[in-house]
């Protein structure tokens, strides 16, 4: 399951993440969920304020440093991989 917390430093990151509105220049679409039990996968994330209860670190930034690029999405179904990455499977931990 993806539960998610966002870090104000890099150097504790997991992953570098920018966050587009263009769904063409994603890698990952991602639909944010409001439970632990609905959190699955890469693409369902449950964005938690705990460091201690999260799978992955990540890291806001730009395009250009980023590891993964992220597209949220309003419904379940649209989620998902839309390129080919390194890091497919390292949110769900």
């Amino acid at each position: 399951m993806a539960r998610v917390y966002q870090t104000a430093s890099m150097g504790e990151a997991h992953i570098r993440v920018a966050f587009v509105s263009d769904r063409g220049q994603a890698d990952l679409l991602v639909h944010r969920v409001g439970s632990w039990g609905l959190a699955h996968g890469d693409a369902l994330w449950f964005i938690t304020r705990n460091k201690q209860d999260a799978t992955v670190w990540i890291y806001p930034c730009s395009i250009g440093m980023a590891q993964v690029k992220v597209c949220f999405v309003d419904n379940y179904g649209e989620t998902g991989w839309l390129t080919s990455n390194r890091h497919k499977g390292r949110f769900a931990l």
